[in-house]
């Protein structure tokens, strides 16, 4: 193994690029198609990862990890455009390249539009791990969730869903926090428990600045200073710095704090909710198992259909590009001085504002790529979501406490819930596939 890469590491497969059956509003990717390939529609670039960058990046991945638990991502675009055929092969690759004595596993995030009983008999019998999206009730998910006519997509998603549970495959359900539906917790999160029968859910913030389809993050020009809390921090703003669709802060940290208080009534035990996992592992001083509340970060990467690797999933930018599997071994850009120096970057930019949070420990700035917006002092650097993070990690300060002593005691945070409730500020080892 290369030296240079030390710490394991992950890599967002994205073996179809931007290309997706969809048009969904808010997608960060959907532009990358213009981005990686300006010239793409004189030279009608093949977005499909050959055969080539498949076995190159199945064999160098597999040959830089550590680990006898091997774990492939598979992401878009819309990877199942590929058809099935495709990841029979990067299966047979997997088996191929597999050292004895090591488990390899396969997670893949869909919209589910085109699931059938062929696709999901092989789901179930090579025990791939899917991630749905679904942004709950019909008129929520089709609020930003469409098809390339512009029509909803809701019946297709949630007929993917049937079939996967009719045919045993494991899933998730992944929610997109937007502006609309962050205003709706209890619509979504009881669409999700009662009615898709969800046991695993994951809810990812959207936010994108205006400028996000040509400008990198960090790399944004000068601009006026827009403190939290200013009219323009917030997607309703006159003139505000991110785009209309994104999550309002105030609304995404009052879904948490209202879902958390729903799921600690009824679902402990039985709804598992990414976030709320990760914060116990935090409050029970494990660190974070999801990169954005790292205290560092750069182990988390992603590589494009044609073989090019990129420090993040959500800096695929030129200015982020690392190389390409083809002219480099894949651990030595893991291990790049650029690649440390990105991850490092994460906790030595953070401002005073956060450094001196006490929701720190928990939050760590969040993901660098939404550090946009100023603290009170206009110091530069604060991250777009930090009012609602640092009231949703207020909150549920009292019950992690309780549920960590628990858990560290040998019993389980269900157990928590039979003791006396603690005072709160207000009233009120899964796998998981992750799109960070």
């Amino acid at each position: 193994m290369n030296k240079t890469q030390s710490k394991p590491f992950q890599l967002m497969a994205k073996p179809i690029g931007p290309i997706c059956n969809l048009d969904c509003t808010y997608c960060y990717y959907l532009s990358k198609e213009q981005l990686l390939h300006p010239d793409g529609k004189k030279s009608k670039p093949s977005w499909q990862m050959s055969e080539e960058t498949l076995e190159q990046f199945v064999r160098d991945y597999i040959q830089g990890q550590k680990s006898r638990d091997i774990a492939f991502a598979w992401q878009g675009g819309e990877p199942t455009l590929l058809g099935v055929e495709f990841f029979r092969r990067a299966v047979a690759l997997q088996k191929k390249h597999c050292p004895p004595g090591t488990r390899i596993t396969n997670a893949l995030q869909t919209n589910g539009t085109l699931l059938n009983d062929e696709w999901c008999e092989f789901l179930h019998d090579e025990n791939f791990l899917i991630g749905l999206s679904i942004d709950g009730p019909r008129p929520l998910h089709d609020a930003y969730r469409v098809n390339k006519n512009q029509k909803p997509t809701f019946d297709k998603v949630v007929a993917g869903a049937r079939l996967m549970q009719k045919h045993q495959v494991e899933h998730n359900f992944l929610v997109v926090l937007n502006r609309v539906n962050a205003q709706k917790p209890l619509e979504v999160y009881r669409f999700l428990r009662d009615e898709m029968h969800a046991k695993f859910i994951q809810f990812i913030p959207c936010v994108e600045p205006r400028d996000f389809k040509q400008t990198a993050p960090q790399h944004w020009q000068p601009q006026r200073v827009v403190k939290i809390g200013d009219a323009d921090a917030k997607p309703s703003g006159p003139d505000s710095l991110v785009e209309p669709w994104s999550v309002d802060p105030d609304d995404y940290g009052n879904f948490l704090c209202t879902v958390f208080d729903e799921w600690l009534e009824h679902d402990v035990g039985t709804v598992f909710v990414q976030l709320f996992d990760v914060a116990l592992g935090l409050w029970m001083g494990m660190g974070s198992s999801l990169c954005v509340y790292g205290e560092t970060c750069g182990t988390a990467l992603a590589i494009e259909h044609d073989g090019k690797v990129y420090s993040c999933d959500h800096y695929v930018y030129p200015e982020f590009e690392l190389g390409s599997i083809h002219d480099k071994p894949l651990a030595e850009m893991v291990g790049s001085a650029a690649q440390k120096k990105f991850g490092r970057d994460k906790r030595d930019s953070l401002p005073k504002y956060c450094r001196e949070c006490e929701v720190r420990f928990a939050c760590n700035g969040e993901c660098p790529k939404s550090r946009f917006i100023h603290t009170p002092d206009s110091e530069p650097g604060l991250n777009y979501l930090c009012a609602g993070l640092r009231r949703f990690f207020n909150h549920i300060d009292p019950w992690m406490k309780k549920m960590a002593w628990e858990v560290h005691a040998g019993g389980t945070a269900a157990d928590a819930l039979k003791q006396p409730q603690p005072q709160t500020q207000q009233k009120n080892p899964r796998r998981t596939v992750s799109r960070p």
